[in-house]
């Protein structure tokens, strides 16, 4: 199978169509080998538009709901983020060719050690574990915010973690009507929201009893 291609055909067959144009984002995900961050066995379907097992109740984004979020995140190169959700480490990735720094969540530790062994040729993630359900207490504020998981409301603790004019973008409500928001500060006391998508995403992790995480 010539992945390569696979890779370009996600790019404009997958992608594209979404309505992602922004050509930064275009750019790392054609430069972005996802088969690497997927097992083994799963390599030959790395460019499909499925969530692919990342453990037994984990998944990776399809590739159009991660660069759809990314678009919509705007996130420039002197900027600060903060993922929740490690996972395969791919959004990762990505994340980390956008921005300055990015400061990386997982609750799991096997699934984060696993993204660190893919993640050596990056030198400004910040690798954490722990529960990040209702929030990440690290005193910093950020530039902008991925939530990988759904959650049925935004915690304010997130909110109050953006710098001025700082970007959230997260999935709320429950299935199967989901929204893909994108929130903004706008000043110490406010915000903005803006609905990006319909989807559907499992939980994050204790964020809801009987939840599970996909990313």
């Amino acid at each position: 199978m010539n992945l390569e291609q696979a890779r370009y055909f996600m790019v404009e067959q997958q992608i594209r169509p979404w309505d992602v144009l922004d050509p930064k984002i275009l750019d790392i995900l054609m430069k972005t080998p996802r088969h690497n961050f997927v097992d083994k066995e799963y390599t030959s379907l790395a460019y499909s538009d499925i969530e692919l097992p990342i453990s037994d109740s984990n998944k990776m984004l399809a590739p159009k709901v991660a660069a759809k979020m990314l678009q919509a995140l705007a996130i420039q190169d002197n900027e600060k983020t903060l993922e929740i959700g490690t996972g395969s480490g791919y959004v990762t990735a990505l994340i980390a060719q956008l921005a300055k720094e990015v400061t990386t969540v997982e609750i799991a530790p096997e699934i984060q050690q696993q993204a660190i062994q893919r993640l050596t040729d990056y030198n400004n993630i910040n690798f954490k574990t722990g529960d990040a359900s209702q929030g990440w207490d690290d005193n910093q504020y950020y530039d902008a915010i991925l939530l990988t998981g759904s959650i049925q409301d935004v915690p304010e603790t997130y909110k109050e973690k953006l710098s001025l004019g700082g970007r959230l973008a997260v999935v709320t409500g429950d299935a199967p009507a989901m929204t893909a928001k994108l929130i903004t500060r706008v000043s110490d006391t406010e915000w903005s929201e803006e609905t990006l998508f319909e989807t559907v995403l499992e939980r994050l992790v204790n964020a809801n009893e009987n939840s599970s995480f996909e990313f």
